[in-house]
């Protein structure tokens, strides 16, 4: 039976008002649209709390891990954000609001190697959300309410729609593992309970693969084409 850790709901919970009256501060605040820009419809922008040159704007997740996020100038009025953050005792590599217009969707994708298997993770703490909106990870529908702290297996397809009539706004926090995290997540399932998924090919990828398999026309790549054909 396969019991990977797709999600988790930790007993945490953070002060709903509080979170939205740190909101409330800066939601004026110059929101970026995000960059995957084909990955959905509607308006899903972004704002950075944290980020490697300190600047809002700045909504990448940092890549060069030697190189620390820094508060961003929008950070400092956000006393309880940074209350959070302080609790959390992990190095960041993101510390972004991510907000979905009512009527946007999140089209199904995977992200790459972000998955605590991975060394990495992600975690949402919804401020503001309604129960329409339909967050589906891995052909299940997750319901995440105001103040909870979730952690989300991104390696695993995933997919948000805010079908309700209020934008939806998260504090998205990615993370590197150590053994305060190991101590928190292994609280709540067995170290055996976090394998990075098998690798599932849309037919849309397999369509491609068999066409540059083809080009190629070696005996291998007709054996690869042959099984993937199974």
């Amino acid at each position: 039976m396969d019991n990977l850790v797709r999600s988790i709901k930790f007993p945490i919970t953070f002060d709903t008002a509080k979170l939205q009256g740190d909101l409330a501060k800066i939601i004026n605040t110059n929101w970026i649209n995000h960059y995957n820009s084909e990955g959905y419809s509607g308006k899903w922008t972004s704002v950075a709390l944290m980020s490697q040159n300190g600047k809002s704007d700045e909504i990448f997740a940092a890549m060069n891990t030697d190189e620390k996020l820094v508060a961003t100038e929008i950070l400092d009025s956000c006393t309880y954000f940074k209350e959070i953050l302080d609790g959390f005792l992990f190095e960041k590599t993101a510390v972004r609001l991510l907000q979905l217009a009512v009527g946007s969707e999140i089209k199904p994708h995977s992200d790459h190697s972000l998955g605590y298997e991975d060394g990495c993770f992600r975690l949402h703490i919804p401020i503001i959300t309604n129960s329409e909106v339909e967050f589906i990870l891995d052909g299940k529908r997750l319901i995440m309410n105001e103040g909870e702290c979730w952690y989300i297996d991104a390696n695993f397809t995933h997919s948000v729609a805010n079908r309700g009539q209020h934008d939806r706004i998260h504090l998205v926090i990615d993370g590197l593992r150590n053994d305060w995290t190991d101590a928190l997540f292994y609280s709540q399932a067995s170290e055996d309970q976090f394998v990075k998924p098998p690798k599932v090919i849309s037919d849309a990828e397999k369509q491609l693969i068999m066409a540059e398999l083809s080009r190629m026309n070696t005996p291998a790549a007709n054996k690869i084409m042959e099984d993937l054909k199974q």
